[in-house]
């Protein structure tokens, strides 16, 4: 499958008369529990020719296709990336994390990885992780049988919160990186038997509720919420942001 996504990369960057600069695994199959049905989930960044930039007309800053029934790209221009970055959007910090590379062209992500620490935002974090979190508890797992990729969803993101409460600082990726922030070794056992479960298990299969689970992630919403309170906005400084857009641009693709 490497090998069809960087063919299928490359017709990208033909059809579209782009540069993609940076592409990689995200969602279950790089978060670290995925089904043996999971989708590929394939996030990049790109730009295009130096002479769209220079256009009336914006070009396009988004991408977002079913290459196949299991292959999803999106990528998003450089200029949005940056932005979204400079606002502590998740995205692109935990799309650096990937240990699954597919495409690495320039430095444009090395340099961003540099400067990451004084742009995240950990008020804007906390609460986009609670945001999943909180979404994915009150909703899909009060079913009567819940999916159990839903558990993981919400563990990731509860935990992921956790961890800004308790560092103020980028949280990791992968799953079992979280994992030693939680203490109860009961609690450890049902998670690591819901690995081996979803490992084995098609994307949607569902499960009894896990009632230990749940008071878990109820316990952690409340502390996180709380820890949140604490955080301040942060207003990012744009020019080396600027400069690093213009830079890309400027040793970028001809027409």
């Amino acid at each position: 499958m490497h090998t069809t996504i960087q063919n299928e990369l490359a017709k990208l960057e033909e059809s579209q008369n782009i540069e993609i600069l940076y592409a990689c695994e995200s969602g279950s199959r790089a978060w670290g529990f995925p089904s043996p049905d999971s989708d590929y989930d394939v996030r990049f960044f790109y730009r295009h020719s130096r002479d769209k930039y220079l256009s009336i007309h914006p070009p396009d800053d988004n991408i977002n296709l079913f290459v196949t029934k299991d292959l999803d790209f999106n990528g998003w221009e450089i200029r949005k990336a940056l932005h979204l970055f400079g606002k502590s959007n998740v995205s692109p910090y935990e799309w650096m994390q990937s240990d699954t590379l597919y495409l690495q062209k320039t430095d444009f992500v090395e340099r961003l990885r540099a400067i990451a620490p004084q742009y995240f935002s950990p008020r804007a974090a906390i609460h986009h992780y609670l945001g999943i979190a909180r979404n994915t508890f009150e909703s899909a797992l009060q079913e009567p049988e819940v999916k159990l990729k839903k558990y993981f969803y919400a563990l990731r993101t509860v935990l992921s919160a956790c961890w800004i409460a308790q560092y103020q600082s980028i949280p990791p990726l992968q799953f079992y990186k979280l994992l030693p922030l939680i203490e109860d070794e009961q609690l450890i056992s049902i998670i690591q038997d819901l690995l081996e479960q979803k490992a084995k298990a098609k994307e949607g299969e569902t499960i009894a509720p896990e009632l230990y689970v749940h008071e878990f992630i109820k316990g952690g919403l409340k502390k996180c919420e709380i820890a949140a309170q604490k955080f301040e906005k942060l207003t990012p400084d744009w020019e080396p942001l600027n400069a690093l857009f213009r830079e890309s641009i400027g040793d970028g693709m001809q027409v």
